[in-house]
């Protein structure tokens, strides 16, 4: 054997050494799923911010408009509970998130539909799912206790990432803000 076919073949060996046959397959197969994942993650992206459009199936929620930025007491909250109107709003820990694009899950059918045009932050932060975790009234959240404090905040996060936040959930005799068109436009392009 020349020196050059030793060379290529000792380096062919030491690319593959201590990788079974299958191995080699097996991690080829993973870094393939990967790079899949990823490029189909960046189309989703691209996606959502315009690429297309909305497509027929997404339904009514994809042709509202971007709501503007306002506060809402429980009672103007329940208006938007998915059945009554298209758009879905939602309260997590005194915010208000417009989850009309999640009506599969938000929406009266959905599985966390029972959260629709509600304050779901006691829902979220017991895993409940019943009308139990549902106050009529302002609810401060102060006998949770740290554990599950830390899960409404780790939720309101979820939901400022995938979500527009509209407004702020009234206390009781709270008076809402005013908004000017200005600072709504600023707040929605730090979202996109």
């Amino acid at each position: 054997m020349a020196a050059g076919e030793a060379a290529a073949a000792g380096g062919e060996a030491g690319a593959g050494a201590g990788i079974p046959g299958g191995g080699v397959v097996l991690l080829g197969a993973a870094l393939l799923a990967l790079v899949l994942l990823g490029a189909w993650r960046l189309w989703r992206r691209w996606r959502r911010r315009g690429g297309r459009g909305p497509r027929a199936e997404d339904g009514p929620a994809a042709a509202l408009p971007r709501m503007k930025r306002r506060d809402f007491s429980l009672e103007q909250l329940r208006h938007f509970d998915g059945a009554r109107t298209p758009r879905i709003l939602l309260a997590v820990n005194g915010k208000v998130f417009d989850v009309s694009k999640g009506r599969k899950f938000y929406g009266p059918a959905g599985p966390y539909g029972i959260f629709a045009g509600r304050d779901a932050s006691r829902g979220l932060a017991t895993f409940c799912l019943d009308r139990d975790a549902l106050r009529d009234e302002y609810d401060d959240l102060s006998d949770l206790n740290a554990v599950q404090m830390e899960s409404v905040r780790e939720w309101e996060m979820q939901f400022k990432e995938k979500y527009d936040y509209v407004g702020r959930l009234l206390k009781p005799g709270e008076e809402p803000a005013e908004y000017t068109d200005e600072e709504d436009a600023r707040e929605h392009g730090k979202q996109d």
